[in-house]
């Protein structure tokens, strides 16, 4: 039995059910933290998109509103992963329907503990999350920033959860947006930098196949190498890297066009409009 499985009583409510909601739950089940049974999705109106996710992973879901809102009071975890326009209403709502004392999970991009409290209208305790992309594979990175009022049992269950998608980092909520900038559109510079090895290696003679699939390879087996022997990335460099060789020419050219200092500044744009779109954010829903 995994150690980690949330008590047979415990219920989690799904208030929006997208792909991240989805990888979730696909996570949870997959890694025995959860029953099916204990897992309840809702969306606003997509009855098709319901029906799909009962029948995949057994879960209960519901559409009605008397439904929702028993299933809302009685979820000991509820988990808010409604888009961005949708969340003001929604918690305004949510926060006079509420007994007890739930965990709220939030996986909405910019909206921060405060404004979650503020809306709901009480000091819940809150799990703010970043996950990213590759958790629908399992190996996403999540930040969690938690709220003052998030007890010891309640910080292991929302572990629980994104440890069954990936990597769980704990953070103050002050670094969700540098994390975001790093992690959170982390897998769109890979993927940017690969369209780029693709490119050049077609334009060299390779078939579009096999420069495809050389550059996952190479880029797969050097994140593994990192993980696997624990190495700074710049030591596993340097082990490649003759004097006068070919990858240190390579590597002379991306100096020359500044790499490092792009790819850093990439990632505080990234942080700083995180922090711009968090400000709209709260400014549409106050």
């Amino acid at each position: 039995m995994n150690d980690n499985r949330l008590h047979d009583t415990e219920q989690i409510c799904f208030s929006g059910a997208g792909s991240m909601a989805e990888s979730i739950v696909r996570g949870l089940i997959h890694k025995g933290v959860a029953k099916p049974a204990q897992i309840i999705m809702h969306n606003r109106s997509n009855l098709e998109r319901l029906e799909y996710l009962s029948g995949e992973y057994g879960v209960r879901t519901a559409s009605q509103d008397a439904e929702k809102e028993k299933d809302l009071q009685e979820a000991s975890v509820i988990v808010l992963a409604m888009k961005p326009k949708d969340a003001a209403e929604a918690l305004r709502a949510l926060g006079t329907k509420l007994n007890g004392n739930p965990l709220i999970v939030s996986v909405i991009a910019g909206l921060s503990i405060s404004t979650i409290q503020a809306l709901l209208g009480i000091a819940l305790p809150i799990a703010r999350t970043m996950p990213n992309t590759s958790s629908s594979i399992g190996l996403g990175a999540t930040g969690i920033s938690l709220s003052a009022e998030v007890n010891a049992e309640q910080q292991q269950t929302v572990m629980s959860m994104f440890e069954a998608v990936g990597q769980v980092s704990v953070i103050p909520e002050a670094q969700m947006d540098i994390l975001t900038g790093v992690s959170g559109s982390g897998p769109a510079y890979i993927y940017y930098m690969m369209e780029a090895m693709i490119a050049a290696g077609i334009e060299g003679g390779l078939s579009a196949e096999h420069a495809r699939e050389l550059t996952v390879q190479t880029v797969l087996g050097a994140a593994v190498m990192m993980k696997e022997t624990g190495e700074d990335p710049a030591k596993l460099r340097k082990d490649i890297t003759s004097p006068n060789g070919s990858t240190q020419a390579a590597l002379e050219v991306l100096d020359a066009h500044h790499f490092t200092a792009g790819v850093k500044a990439a990632v505080h744009r990234c942080a700083e409009r995180s922090r711009e779109m968090g400000e709209a954010v709260r400014a549409a829903l106050s």
